[in-house]
């Protein structure tokens, strides 16, 4: 199931409307297919999976991130019916689907043609892996993360606005990875004003993967961008499932007062720059107790001298 969950990632940020699915089928301790829910949301990770297996699925195991679709779409085959078809002995389910045309039918179906049906395997990992999907159907958002890089005092650029570049070539690389994996990415108007940032994603053969731009604030947004006026307007993008926020600093105390920050991305400089542009504005505490237990650290790294810090919000928890 952690091999499925890895391949899922491979799909974040490319397919939506759908969750991007993990799909691993094994016969004998082999691993017959796997696939992922491809750019545009088809085919499904099954569907990938089983074509790869062919004859092999029969009498196979099928590990898969979410459970599988039981509804009808023009746009494809039930993956309940590809699996039962296939003749798969088992499939194990990591999450439940919160979808209701699928929610607890899938497995049911599945159970109903003799497959045995296991659910639970992995399902907090799973579903951390399809965040976006999940906050979609439960709270109607996107899965938001907040990228910043800043120097050790917290500054983000100097006080003339300079901040070319606070981190080194491979921070900036694992933003870039970062950038691939979400279906947007945004900015405040003043940042875009004053920085023309492009936001587009420079890695070798991920180019393709750039998310697209949007501005938040007043005024009229470059062709190809999409505006809102407030943070809470994220719930009215269309087949965005992860969110990517940039900056500037009102920006960013704009998500995080708004309560709309799931995920933190700090990289952090070994430098110092003194007086310069703080990362981030008034959040509206109105104590110190309150700043307490929000933030949970989830993994932290060396990226040549800049560190890595990533937290995950205590509120969806």
């Amino acid at each position: 199931m952690a091999a499925a969950i890895a391949l899922s990632l491979r799909g974040r940020g490319v397919s939506t409307p759908n969750p991007s699915v993990g799909c691993l089928i094994v016969r004998d301790s082999v691993v017959a297919g796997r696939g992922w829910t491809q750019a545009g949301g088809r085919p499904h990770a099954e569907a990938q999976a089983l074509e790869q297996a062919m004859d092999r699925a029969r009498g196979a195991t099928a590990y898969v991130t979410l459970e599988p679709c039981f509804h009808l779409s023009p746009r494809g085959p039930r993956c309940t019916d590809m699996l039962s078809r296939a003749g798969v002995a088992r499939v194990v389910i990591a999450a439940r689907d919160p979808d209701p045309r699928t929610d607890g039918q899938g497995a049911a179906f599945l159970a109903g043609q003799g497959i045995i049906v296991e659910t639970g395997l992995m399902a907090a990992e799973a579903q951390a892996a399809m965040s976006g999907f999940f906050l979609g159907q439960t709270l109607g958002r996107p899965h938001v993360t907040l990228k910043l890089g800043l120097s050790l005092d917290g500054q983000i650029a100097m006080a003339d606005g300079a901040s070319r570049w606070i981190t080194g070539p491979a921070a900036r690389a694992h933003a870039h990875m970062e950038r691939a994996r979400h279906d947007a990415i945004l900015v405040g108007g003043g940042t875009l004003r004053t920085d023309e940032p492009r936001l587009d994603v420079r890695l070798p053969g991920l180019e393709s993967r750039s998310p697209r731009p949007v501005m938040l604030g007043s005024g009229d947004a470059p062709p190809g961008w999409v505006a809102i006026r407030a943070p809470e307007e994220i719930a009215t993008l269309e087949h965005v499932d992860h969110l990517m926020v940039e900056g500037g600093a009102a920006t960013a105390a704009s998500f995080l007062r708004s309560g709309l920050v799931d995920r933190l991305l700090l990289y952090r400089a070994p430098i110092l720059l003194g007086a310069g542009k703080a990362a981030i504005g008034d959040i509206g505490l109105g104590s110190l107790d309150a700043a307490h237990g929000r933030w949970r650290l989830t993994d932290t790294r060396m990226l040549g001298p800049d560190r890595l810090e990533v937290y995950d919000s205590m509120a969806n928890a």
